[in-house]
């Protein structure tokens, strides 16, 4: 195997079209995020994009997009803010990982959303997780079928509500893929809005992040595209999301809602009427991503499978990496793998988000404002 290390941005028209053709080859493969299209996206947003072009006798056998920080610390493609990482390649390329990490110049390479089973990789992988999908290879029905199966008792709460906020806010309508750039800065602050709430880091007070979304969302190709949808009580909006797809599948990334209308559940009703439309769409599938929330038991009608692992070579960044990330990891399955644990710190972050709400208020009221000596 021959090993060649560039920027996504470097790669020629026919790179990138082996590229396209292996991940539609392989149904592992078909997420946006695995796509060129995002490689190129975040190549034109960040210095430590790097792809390695894999070749054998007969050409490009494969791409292994990933980030190269600091000290040879190799990292996902996107990081926390995707859902899916790994090799676009044939599907039976099996490489020595330790050897890919050396023509790379990266010391470890750390995943926690790897494809499943990946023989580069498999050796690696230290835990295997199901993301949770809603599956409309059957039709929509039938996944509106599993979902009653799953939790009739939720589905009925819903759909109640649902018929409840159209009568009293004048009907309700959905849009699938607005165009409308005002309609998703009006999601991003929803989103911005929960982060602070639940006590987490606000993602797009890094103005990359957001520069990141317009991209995606100026994508419109068969197959790969942004998507933003938002459904409105009368004309206004209270619940959206925006996505990343291929021609195929729709990947969860980015869901909010007015606040002011929680008692509703708009959130869910969303979900209900993305996932009718979708279907209708000719999407097979919304990946929702592994872990987290509740809603995604009852949703599901089928599971993917990402690994968490890590390769390394001997070398003194890998052990001080490791030191500092495996504790981390192994916190994070056990609150993973036991809702109760999930609940209780999804409580305490919420917590943490209204003291510092409340707190950056008084900190409003309390500040005065001096006239400038000589003002009358």
């Amino acid at each position: 195997m021959n090993i060649t290390v560039v920027r996504p941005g470097d790669l020629g028209e026919s790179e990138r079209a082996r590229w396209r053709a292996l991940q539609k080859a392989d149904p592992s493969l078909d997420n946006p995020f695995l796509s060129v299209e995002f490689a190129l996206a975040m190549d034109r947003l960040r210095d430590r994009i790097r792809v390695a072009v894999i070749q054998d006798e007969t050409g490009i056998a494969g791409f292994f997009p990933y980030e190269r920080h600091s000290f040879g610390i190799g990292k996902p493609l996107g990081g926390f803010l995707t859902t899916c990482h790994g090799l676009i390649s044939e599907p039976d390329l099996k490489l020595e990982a330790r050897a890919l990490l050396r023509a790379c110049k990266l010391s470890v390479f750390d995943f926690d959303h790897l494809v499943a089973g990946q023989p580069t990789f498999a050796p690696y992988e230290s835990d295997v997780r199901p993301a949770p999908v809603m599956d409309f290879t059957q039709g929509f029905d039938a996944w509106l079928q599993q979902v009653k199966t799953n939790s009739p008792k939720n589905l009925k709460t819903v759909r109640y509500k649902e018929r409840k906020f159209g009568r009293e806010h004048g009907g309700l309508r959905f849009e699938w893929a607005s165009a409308d750039p005002e309609v998703l800065r009006t999601l991003l602050a929803w989103k911005s809005d929960q982060y602070r709430r639940t006590g987490r880091v606000d993602r797009f007070a890094q103005p990359w992040i957001v520069e990141l979304i317009d991209l995606m969302f100026a994508e419109k190709s068969a197959d790969f595209s942004g998507v933003l949808t938002m459904l409105y009580a009368g004309d206004v909006p209270v619940a959206g999301h925006f996505g990343l797809r291929t021609a195929t599948t729709l990947v969860g990334w980015f869901p909010a809602y007015d606040t002011e209308f929680a008692r509703y559940s708009p959130g869910i009703v969303h979900h209900l009427q993305m996932a009718e439309a979708a279907a209708a769409a000719g999407l097979h599938m919304v990946d929702m991503g592994k872990g987290g929330k509740e809603y995604k038991d009852w949703l599901k009608s089928g599971v993917l499978y990402v690994a968490e692992g890590r390769v390394s070579r001997p070398s003194a960044s890998a052990a001080v990496h490791w030191m500092g990330r495996t504790p981390f990891n192994k916190a994070r399955t056990i609150v993973m793998d036991r809702p109760s644990l999930y609940r209780a710190a999804d409580r305490v972050l919420k917590g943490f988000g209204r003291v510092r709400s409340t707190l950056q208020h008084q900190e409003s009221s309390n500040a005065v404002v001096k006239e400038p000596t000589g003002a009358r």
